[in-house]
């Protein structure tokens, strides 16, 4: 079965163009709002979104959570529209909306038919300036963002866990602090932290504007000016510069007892470089090697840990590579019954070991590659997927071309990159091992 697989892959390899890239066009506000269209004109419709380049490794200290509660204050009205009115206009209008927070940006976005564009943009442009934030409406989203955080994660001790894990692998950076914030600073969350966090990092100049669909450059260039180009820049937006990781020398563990906790697991997270503008090759080498060690039930560890010695019953590899600071790379071995953490634990350190003797196999290389060759075709079939794609790497550092030169240095890398990337990675002076309990029994 795997030989046919691998065959009908090199059969679409064969179908395949030697590049496939998006038809996208650039171009700057004379405000510094930054513009990315992507064309595809096969519907009738567009997305449109707003990236700002703030996310909760942004938020001052003492004030974790703001950046995603900002986000929700968004949608409480401006003074032109009131609370719920945008996103009941863009119903009303046969689109839908919504909006996100991560470490490294917070966006916005709609997807309507193409002929509404500019007043999707009328109204973005109003609450990015206009933004009217009542005692009320701050008392209302802060009680719902504690109730996200109750749900999301206080009654999900894999969460907890992660959350806690999370803080040890960052000595110093924010990326350490959970993007829905420690519930003791969301409950001190005001008015005041709100505002300030919106005067500082909602200006033109400081955000991407991402048009994907059927349209056509002078027309969104032309809507942008008249939307976007009146709001004037921040002067006093400032450089974005974040405390860093100092040298990790040590090796930090870390047990999680939660009586809630019905399968015990081991996961270890290793700090590793992200995917840097015109450099992105160490960091293709870790994307493969996250396949190859843990990307499905051809992996490395799923063929030694869980076929073979059949001593786990899931195992996982993960790189988060688009990223602005260093990020993390992780592994995760969920026991098969009868088998301690410890033995979960110790099976994970022997897989890599003997990884790091044997090399990568050729035909395996060969396969994830091909996968991921056909996937970013596929995905050119989603015109929000593009926009994402382009949203997230460019609030983090990279640039187009960065992001239309990634699948060619992915399909570069060769045997020796992925180890080199593995002995560099592979330091367990700068991993984290968490272990997720029940809670202990005494006698």
């Amino acid at each position: 079965m795997l030989r046919l697989a691998a065959f009908c892959l090199g059969l679409f390899a064969l179908a395949l163009p030697a590049t496939a890239q998006e038809d996208v066009t650039t171009f700057t506000l004379d405000n510094g709002m930054d513009v990315v269209v992507i064309e595809d004109h096969r519907a009738p419709v567009v997305v449109h979104m707003v990236w700002y380049r703030a996310g909760s490794a942004d938020e001052p200290a003492g004030a974790s959570g703001v950046a995603h509660f900002l986000e929700h204050l968004l949608f409480r009205g401006t003074e032109n529209m009131e609370p719920g009115e945008f996103s009941a206009t863009v119903s009303r209008n046969g689109g839908s909306d919504n909006a996100f927070t991560s470490y490294d940006y917070t966006a916005y976005y709609q997807r309507v038919a193409a002929d509404r564009l500019g007043l999707m943009m009328e109204m973005e442009a109003d609450r990015m300036v206009n933004l009217k934030l009542t005692e009320s409406d701050v008392a209302i989203e802060r009680d719902v963002i504690i109730e996200e955080r109750n749900q999301r994660v206080e009654n999900d001790p894999a969460a907890l866990f992660r959350e806690q894990k999370n803080a040890a692998q960052y000595l110093n950076h924010r990326y350490g602090v959970p993007i829905i914030g420690w519930r003791h600073e969301m409950e001190a969350l005001d008015q005041a932290k709100a505002r300030a966090f919106y005067d500082r990092y909602y200006a033109p100049n400081n955000a991407i504007l991402i048009v994907a669909g059927d349209v056509q450059p002078d027309e969104v260039r032309a809507l942008a000016e008249q939307h976007y180009g009146p709001i004037p820049a921040n002067p006093d937006l400032p450089e974005r510069a974040r405390p860093q990781e100092p040298p990790q020398m040590s090796e930090r563990r870390m047990v999680f007892r939660d009586a809630r906790v019905a399968q015990p697991y081991v996961s270890r997270s290793y700090l590793a470089p992200e995917r840097d503008s015109g450099a992105q090759e160490q960091a293709a080498a870790l994307e493969i090697l996250s396949e190859i060690l843990g990307g499905g039930t051809t992996s490395v560890l799923a063929e030694k840990l869980q076929f073979e010695r059949q001593i786990a019953v899931f195992t996982g590899a993960y790189y988060g590579g688009t990223s602005l600071d260093d990020t993390d790379f992780s592994f995760i071995v969920v026991p098969a019954p009868g088998v301690t953490l410890e033995q979960a634990e110790a099976a994970l350190d022997e897989t890599l070991a003997a990884f790091l003797e044997t090399g990568v196999d050729a035909e395996q290389l060969d396969r994830i590659k091909m996968q991921m060759r056909a996937s970013q075709i596929y995905a050119r079939d989603n015109v929000e997927a593009l926009a994402n794609r382009y949203g997230r790497a460019l609030t983090q550092g990279l640039t187009v071309e960065d992001v239309q030169a990634w699948p060619d240095i992915l399909q570069a890398v060769t045997p020796d990159d992925v180890m080199a990337a593995a002995r560099t990675l592979l330091d367990r002076r700068k991993s984290v091992t968490g272990y997720l309990k029940g809670e202990e029994v005494t006698q």
